[in-house]
C-alpha cells in the first residue's frame, strides 16, 4: 500500500516543487511505482514533470470538484512516475470547496482508491495554509518539509507544525513528519551552516542526512520539462536527490520490518 507523502511548507522558493518532482524521479528509478500529485495552482510540478498544463484532459481540479475520478486525469510522464497534473483551475476550485461539506477530505477520499497501485504518493503543496494543503495534510501519512537554512525558515517551519499538530487532532491523527529536507544549501554561508545545526538539535533524526546544494543544473532541468535526474544524473543535484529517495526508502523498510512478521520479507525489500 502507498505511503502518502505530502511535501508542504508555506513559505516559498524553498524548493518544494523541485523536491516533489526530483523526488518522484529518482524513486521511479529505484524502481518505485510512484504517484506525483499537483495540488499547486502554478502547476509548475506538472510542466516540470514535461506535461503541458495547458493541455490537460482532466485535472487534479476535477478530482477535487469530484467531477472526474483520478483515473481519468492521471498520465504518465517520460521519465517513468504518474502525474495527478495541475493547472490555473486549482484557485477556482478552493473557492467552490469553501462551503462544501467535508471539504477537507476530497483528495484523500480520490486517493484512497489508487493505494493499493503505487509504493509513494507524493503531493505537490501550495505555498500557504490553504484548503488545498489542508486536503494534502488530510490524505497524506506523513510531511516532508524542505526549507532554506535561513532565520525567516525557522519561523515558517513552527507555524507549519501548529498546523499539523492541529490537524492531527482534528482530521488526521496518524499525521507525522517524514523530514526535515535541507535545501539549496550554501556551505560557505555561516548562517545556513548554524540554522542547520539548530535544525539537527531540535529535530534530530527528523533531519534528512542528504542537503540539497545550489547547483546550476538543478535549476536549469525545470525548463527542459525534466527532473534532475533525467538532465543530468551526475550532478550534485541529482545526487541529492538519489541519495534522499534512498534515505526515505530505508526509513520504509525499518517501519515495514516493525509491523511485519520476523522472517517474511516485503515486496520493498525483494526490489531495493
Amino acid at each position: 500500500m502507498a505511503r502518502i507523502i505530502a511535501v508542504a511548507n508555506q513559505k516559498g522558493g524553498v524548493g518544494k516543487t523541485t523536491t516533489a518532482v526530483n523526488l518522484a524521479a529518482a524513486l521511479a528509478r529505484t524502481p518505485q511505482r510512484v504517484l506525483l500529485v499537483d495540488l499547486d495552482a502554478q502547476g509548475n510540478a506538472t510542466m516540470g514533470s514535461g506535461v503541458d498544463k495547458r493541455e490537460l484532459v482532466a485535472s487534479s481540479c476535477d478530482v477535487l470538484m469530484e467531477e472526474q475520478s483520478a483515473d481519468v486525469a492521471i498520465v504518465t510522464t517520460p521519465e517513468g512516475f504518474d502525474l495527478l497534473p495541475g493547472n490555473s483551475e486549482l484557485t477556482a476550485a478552493e473557492i467552490e470547496l469553501m462551503d462544501a461539506e467535508g471539504r477537507e477530505q476530497r483528495l484523500k477520499r480520490a486517493l484512497e482508491p489508487l493505494r493499493e497501485r503505487y509504493d509513494f504518493i507524493l503531493v505537490d503543496c501550495p505555498p500557504a495554509l490553504s484548503l488545498l494543503t489542508l486536503n494534502a495534510l488530510t490524505a497524506a501519512d506523513s510531511v516532508l518539509v524542505p526549507m532554506q537554512c535561513e532565520y525567516y525558515a525557522l519561523e515558517g517551519l513552527t507555524s507549519l507544525l501548529q498546523t499539523i499538530d492541529a490537524l492531527k487532532g482534528r482530521l488526521n491523527p496518524q499525521l507525522e513528519i517524514e523530514g526535515v529536507l535541507r535545501t539549496m544549501f550554501d556551505v560557505r554561508n555561516n548562517l545556513a551552516n548554524a540554522v542547520s545545526a539548530e535544525l539537527i538539535t531540535h529535530f534530530g533524526d527528523k533531519v534528512f542526512r542528504t542537503i540539497v546544494p545550489r547547483n546550476v543544473r538543478l535549476a536549469e532541468a525545470p525548463s527542459h520539462g525534466q527532473s534532475i535526474v533525467g538532465y543530468d544524473k551526475a550532478s550534485r543535484g541529482a545526487v541529492a536527490y538519489l541519495g534522499l529517495a534512498g534515505e526515505i526508502l530505508r526509513r520504509q523498510r525499518e517501519r515495514q520490518q516493525q509491523i511485519m512478521p520476523s522472517g517474511k520479507r516485503t515486496t520493498m525489500e525483494t526490489t531495493a
